[in-house]
């Protein structure tokens, strides 16, 4: 009996012209990282295993209690984080009166490197993912996807685009939080490609602030690291493997000003991309992708 293969990250896709791509491999992964020793990887093995025994239990005291969801989905995302070795660094940047501007729901935009980002930005603040559409197939994180309710984006298919986007407006009338990925892939941390201004329609029809996170993994030096990169041809086990050897990994997001609706998608994906780079993390050794600065971004103009 043949047995499906496991998903692999950002695999060369090229269905249509504007499919998302990362010129990002598994040349970017780090080939000696500081690890830890065995017996701690078996530690957090069990722990990530008892996280997941707990996870109908945590859904069903979301269910029972609406109120308590929020916190449990907190907990229960940072427990995962925990069990696989990434330590949580906030920095906000915002001052009052900016906070209370996405208090009541918000789109949130944030640069894609790993799998852990969902859980890194779940911990902080719960709320409604839009993911590649094949992740509640994916074994171990599909279950998580599931109880998340995900918003699954089919980037192959072009006719759905409007559908997810509409459906992306929808929470966000009701009050929701959404968090989508604009880059449309995963990339290695120290490059990046640009954002794709569809999703930021949804925020201009319903007049919803945006607010850009900065996500960075440094290791136990406090160096950017590209260790937890999930990309190229590398399955989600060989990923989980070897995020769980990692040694003092630190997932340090800062959050930055939210940026007005507008009422032009593409300038309003300009505004958040210049705000998500603004930490001049990117290496221009590492590819030949998007440069941002405080006044322009070049980019390829792809209208998605």
């Amino acid at each position: 009996m043949n047995r499906p293969a496991l998903p692999v990250a950002a695999q060369p896709e090229t269905d249509h012209a504007w499919m998302p791509s990362s010129p990002c491999s598994e040349g970017c992964v780090p080939r000696d990282p500081d690890t830890v020793r065995r017996v701690v990887v078996a530690a957090r093995i069990i722990l990530a295993l008892f996280a997941f025994a707990l996870l109908p239990v945590l859904i069903l005291v979301g269910v029972v209690s609406p109120p308590a969801r929020r916190g449990v989905t907190r907990f229960g995302s940072r427990m995962l984080l925990f069990a696989v070795g990434i330590r949580l660094a906030v920095d906000d940047l915002r001052s009052d009166r900016e906070k209370s501007r996405t208090e009541a729901g918000a789109l949130v935009v944030a640069g894609h490197v790993s799998w852990t980002d969902v859980l890194v930005l779940t911990a902080l603040r719960p709320a409604t993912f839009v993911a590649r559409g094949d992740l509640i197939d994916w074994p171990v994180l599909g279950l998580l996807a599931r109880s998340m309710k995900v918003l699954p984006i089919h980037r192959r298919n072009l006719r759905s685009l409007p559908d997810t986007v509409h459906q992306v407006a929808e929470r966000l009338r009701g009050g929701g939080t959404v968090v989508v990925f604009p880059e449309g892939t995963t990339w290695c941390g120290r490059a990046y490609g640009s954002f794709r201004p569809a999703m930021f329609q949804a925020a201009v029809d319903t007049e919803t602030w945006v607010q850009p996170l900065r996500v960075r993994y440094v290791d136990a030096e406090r160096n950017l690291t590209t260790s937890t990169c999930f990309v190229g041809e590398e399955t989600i086990g060989t990923s989980i493997g070897r995020i769980l050897r990692l040694k003092g990994v630190v997932a340090h997001v800062q959050l930055a000003a939210p940026e007005p609706p507008g009422s032009d998608r593409k300038d309003l994906a300009r505004r958040c991309e210049i705000s998500v780079r603004a930490d001049g993390t990117h290496d221009p050794v590492m590819h030949t992708v998007v440069r941002v600065d405080a006044r322009r971004i070049t980019e390829i103009p792809v209208d998605l």
